[in-house]
């Protein structure tokens, strides 16, 4: 299949229509291109506090809750598109208000859709320190795994992919895709999610697709500066590149990037890899039994 993956700019909007035809222009292109799983970044769906006006794009809690708002149009405007380009997409993450367990916060939702409809969302689990303090986003309530016509995808927002234990569940589910959206405003933390999404690809023996944020939005409160390149990765095994790397864009430049993967491929390696990180995991735990603390005379069981 092709995957694509966008490196996105938030953009200001007086009205809905400028939205929809953005993110329909966005789509056309990528379809047009051959592609069946699209994927938007980490709040993308930011530019739409923008139809709130610029006060309200300038609050953060104002602009949470506008975002929120325009969740069901949102969600309605990918399914049309999923299902008249006859793909899948993952929708740029954005807040989410009225969650049973989230008290009143918003979390940072992902859904995904396929041509016939939603197919499910992803909550963000991991909070950075931006998210709780200033924010007071709270995490969702659990993991998915989507099993659709393009194979098992799973989600991690952004930190989440920083956590090697999430991806491990899911891969233990049987995810063979792994969607890393997300958005960071500087090169560091940006190469923090890159390494995690590469890492996630090598211990899992899978397919890891990062789509960030990408450019300057002055207007918006927390995303004025975005820095990121759109790549997708695999393990550096028989069947994928000795890098990892099936494709990456230019750092900062926005637009799709492309790659064409194979299940096949994936079950191979899994199978009869140079090495075997996801069967051998557990091998990991006799290990981890006891630590030994040398040089001061005395062991840490």
């Amino acid at each position: 299949m092709r995957i694509a993956t966008s490196a996105y700019p938030l953009d200001w909007f007086d009205d809905w229509s400028g939205y929809e035809a953005k993110l329909s222009a966005w789509v056309a292109e990528a379809a047009g291109h051959g592609a069946e799983l699209l994927v938007f970044p980490e709040y993308g769906a930011m530019e739409l506090a923008s139809l709130g006006g610029a006060a309200v794009a300038g609050d953060i809690q104002e602009a949470l809750h506008e975002v929120s708002r325009h969740k069901p149009a949102s969600d309605a405007l990918h399914a049309r598109l999923a299902a008249h380009y006859g793909v899948h997409i993952l929708s740029a993450s954005g807040p989410v208000f009225g969650l049973p367990h989230a008290a009143g916060r918003p979390v940072n939702r992902a859904s995904l859709f396929g041509p016939n409809g939603l197919i499910g969302h992803q909550d963000k689990a991991m909070m950075t320190r931006w998210e709780r303090d200033g924010w007071h986003i709270v995490p969702g309530d659990g993991l998915q795994v989507f099993d659709t016509d393009l194979g098992r995808i799973g989600i991690l927002i952004c930190y989440d992919s920083e956590f090697p234990l999430l991806g491990r569940a899911l891969a233990e589910a049987g995810v063979e895709i792994l969607l890393v959206p997300s958005a960071t405003e500087a090169l560091a933390g940006f190469t923090r999610v890159r390494v995690g999404a590469m890492a996630r690809a090598l211990e899992n023996q899978l397919v890891a697709v990062h789509a960030p944020v990408v450019g300057t939005a002055p207007w918006c409160y927390g995303m004025e500066e975005n820095t990121g390149s759109a790549s997708i990765y695999g393990p550096p095994d028989r069947g994928f590149p000795a890098t990892g790397i099936l494709a990456e864009g230019p750092l900062g430049q926005p637009g799709w990037v492309y790659a064409d993967i194979s299940r096949a491929a994936i079950a191979e390696v899994r199978a009869d890899g140079g090495v075997l990180n996801l069967a051998h995991w557990p091998e990991q735990v006799p290990q981890l039994a006891r630590v030994t603390l040398h040089g001061k005379n005395r062991e840490i069981a």
